[in-house]
């Protein structure tokens, strides 16, 4: 009985660095992720004209699906509009910006382009303008180069699944108020009160509309995007490594990204073990057949 515990508890040990790996190789080394390094403007003293430009997040709360808006086709109508039975990655930023914008949309591009989840098929993506001045031709320039960098612009699928909006402040304001995108004019080059400070951040949402998760930075990485959209998703389960993943990693709301559980893994090896303890038990007690002692 003593040599049956001790294989156990060799079997829990290299049952725990198996899934400890898996999950660190998949969730880590795979897609380069650091869990120390710091997230975009979360690395930076913030300045103090800066105090009203952050992000507060709203898990649940529903978005203004009536709020009108128009796509870089220069087709308006309800944000409804473009929801379907998908969950949905959103963007909040402005067309004409050259400095934080351009780096969030192409991290998000780049991001989702390399996850194995398609677009159209698994999610949609929703990006919206705060500036009132951008015009359904700006859009267009922007979707154009984000199907660019994510490698889609020969894909019609990706392109009808991502949309480039444009409103006017009630409902821009609309939508950053449902999903607590904080924004203030500050002044350009010229002393124009034409640019805007803001957050790094994008967001997803359910099929229904309503706030799911916040992953904070620049860089995405394709782990992450592709946990969050599952967990928009109510968790649709593609395969059973996305399952394992799942588990074994938290999402941390305070600092927008997910992490590895040590102590979910430690719990699964110890199932593990307790099936296999109890197998091996079984198998080396049980009378032969054809015993009669």
């Amino acid at each position: 009985m003593v040599d049956v515990v001790t294989m156990g508890m060799r079997c829990a040990r290299a049952l725990a660095f198996v899934v400890l790996g898996l999950c660190s190789f998949r969730g880590l080394h795979a897609q380069g992720y650091d869990a120390d390094k710091p997230l975009g403007a979360a690395a930076q003293q913030t300045p103090a004209y800066l105090a009203h430009a952050g992000i507060e997040q709203r898990l649940g709360q529903p978005l203004p699906m009536t709020a009108v808006f128009t796509d870089e086709t220069g087709r308006t109508g309800p944000l409804s509009t473009w929801f379907s039975n998908k969950p949905v990655v959103i963007a909040e930023v402005y067309y004409n910006c050259v400095m934080l914008c351009p780096q969030v949309q192409h991290g998000l591009a780049t991001g989702l382009g390399h996850t194995t989840l398609k677009p159209g098929q698994d999610y949609q993506v929703l990006v919206f303008s705060i500036d009132t001045m951008d015009k359904p031709t700006d859009a267009l320039g922007q979707k154009n180069k984000f199907l660019s960098e994510a490698g889609w612009s020969n894909n019609p699928e990706a392109a009808n699944a991502v949309h480039f909006l444009t409103s006017d402040q009630t409902s821009i304001n609309a939508i950053t108020g449902a999903t607590g995108f904080q924004f203030i004019s500050v002044p350009g080059p010229d002393g124009k009160m034409d640019q805007f400070a803001h957050s790094s951040v994008i967001m997803f949402a359910t099929p229904d509309g309503r706030m799911s998760k916040y992953l904070s930075g620049i860089d995405y990485p394709t782990r992450d995007l592709r946990m969050a959209i599952l967990d928009a998703g109510n968790k649709r389960i593609s395969n059973p490594a996305d399952l394992l993943i799942l588990y074994c990693c938290n999402y941390s709301p305070e600092v927008g990204r997910y992490s590895v559980s040590v102590i979910r893994i430690l719990s699964l090896a110890g199932m593990i073990t307790l099936v296999i303890v109890g197998g091996m038990i079984y198998l080396l007690t049980r009378k032969p057949k054809g015993s009669t002692n």
